[in-house]
């Protein structure tokens, strides 16, 4: 177990229907069994393609030097191209930032023993373990571009498809759920925050409703 060790928990989901904090009880208990302290929890709906994200922002402004970036998987932090992850983690770098992945050992264990970074000393076994830390990082990171690159191609293909047969519609609205919305926007009692924390939904899909689009 390591100790006297913080992090900032990064969790993401790509749309607004999805449930980014999915993963929170597992990065809690994960945290809990190698001492590490959890400072902070930053949750956000975006496409991991992006760069540009408001609370990866935030977490990489209001981290402290040393502490760790704590994901359930590396996709949930980057499906950047290679250009784009390179300037990522040159920004945790310049923060003297470290990321953990649950599903990558070698990224808790290059936190066990050895020097910490400026401190003078020179340990065999932490630079080979940052070497290999840092090759993993960059094979899963080139894995979810992949998938997310080839996702994107199978969902065209099936548009395009679905297109020359005439069977293409575009998204479809969740009429259930949009019934269960007005119903309750009817009863006036709730504010459409609430409503869509009530059911589950974003915020915009409740005003949507609320407009009657």
């Amino acid at each position: 177990m390591i100790t006297n060790t913080t992090a900032v928990a990064y969790m993401r989901a790509s749309t607004k229907e999805q449930d980014a904090t999915r993963a929170r009880e597992e990065i809690t208990l994960f945290a809990k069994e190698n001492g590490i302290t959890i400072r902070g929890f930053y949750v956000e709906n975006v496409s991991g393609a992006y760069l540009e994200r408001p609370e990866l922002n935030r977490l990489l402004e209001e981290a402290k030097p040393h502490d760790i970036i704590l994901v359930e998987k590396l996709d949930r932090l980057s499906r950047l191209s290679a250009e784009e992850w390179s300037l990522l983690k040159e920004r945790i770098r310049t923060k003297r930032l470290r990321i953990v992945c649950l599903d990558i050992p070698t990224t808790l264990a290059v936190l066990q023993g050895g020097q910490p970074v400026g401190a003078g000393g020179f340990d065999v076994r932490r630079v080979v373990l940052d070497a290999m830390n840092d090759m993993l990082l960059d094979i899963a990171a080139a894995w979810a571009r992949d998938d997310y690159e080839t996702r994107r191609k199978r969902q065209q293909q099936g548009i395009e498809k679905a297109k020359k047969l005439g069977r293409f519609k575009g998204k479809q609205k969740d009429e259930e759920l949009r019934s269960k919305i007005r119903t309750l926007l009817d009863t006036g009692s709730m504010s459409q925050n609430q409503i869509a924390n009530l059911i589950g939904c974003s915020r915009n899909t409740v005003s949507r409703v609320a407009r009657g689009e």
